[in-house]
């Protein structure tokens, strides 16, 4: 066998179960939830949002269900919540680009920008601090800017997770992308607990809502 059938070989399950993920029927109301961050960097201030995602697949009990999806280049888990579902969606391309991924998601699965919630962090918050805001500007956040750009909207619920700003402007690059030290590390199961939790309570309150038109 060519390492390239052996290559072919192994991307198969992993393009299977996208295909069963992307394609089961639901007729409820479905959510999409998308952790913004960079890939491969999970630890840092920057990608508390996945954190936030990896914390809320643990809690919905599909922590091991992600699927790697190529069409919208991003790692996907499915959840139920009462009659609703929930799309995870952890975006596998950098920040400035992480609107791609969420907007081709939102297109196979047929969503509004209303009906998607974007969790990122923020640093005009301290750590700890969360807020959910109902849509508006990206606020300086790049990660929020490449998905207003990309779905032509700005009326997606957001999550704000504080990360807290350092005191000079220079260093925030540095800042974000650097991971949390040791005394913050303590605060964040409580923080990723306290993130999931108003995330769910804000989607269980809207899932009871009637439909437009019903």
């Amino acid at each position: 066998m060519s390492r390239s059938s052996v290559l072919l070989a192994g991307l198969w399950p992993s393009w299977a179960m996208s295909r069963r993920v992307l394609e089961s029927g639901f007729s409820g109301k479905r959510w999409l939830v998308a952790g913004l961050g960079n890939p491969g960097l999970p630890s840092t201030r920057h990608s508390v949002g996945m954190a936030v995602l990896g914390q809320l697949a643990q809690r919905l009990g599909v922590a091991e269900s992600w699927v790697r999806d190529p069409r919208c280049a991003a790692d996907l888990a499915l959840a139920p919540l009462g009659d609703a579902q929930l799309v995870l969606l952890r975006p596998r391309r950098f920040m400035n680009a992480n609107g791609r991924s969420v907007a081709r998601a939102a297109e196979l699965f047929g969503l509004t920008a209303e009906e998607i919630y974007l969790v990122h962090d923020e640093l005009d918050k301290p750590l700890g601090k969360l807020a959910l805001k109902l849509g508006g500007s990206a606020r300086g956040h790049n990660g929020v800017r490449s998905c207003i750009s990309c779905l032509n909207s700005s009326a997606m619920p957001r999550l704000l997770v504080g990360i807290g700003r350092p005191a000079h402007r220079s260093a925030v690059e540095a800042y974000v992308l650097g991971c949390f030290f040791p005394e913050e590390q303590e605060l964040l199961p409580s923080l990723l607990d306290g993130a999931t939790d108003l995330l769910l309570a804000h989607i269980r309150a809207r899932s009871q809502e009637p439909s437009p038109g019903s």
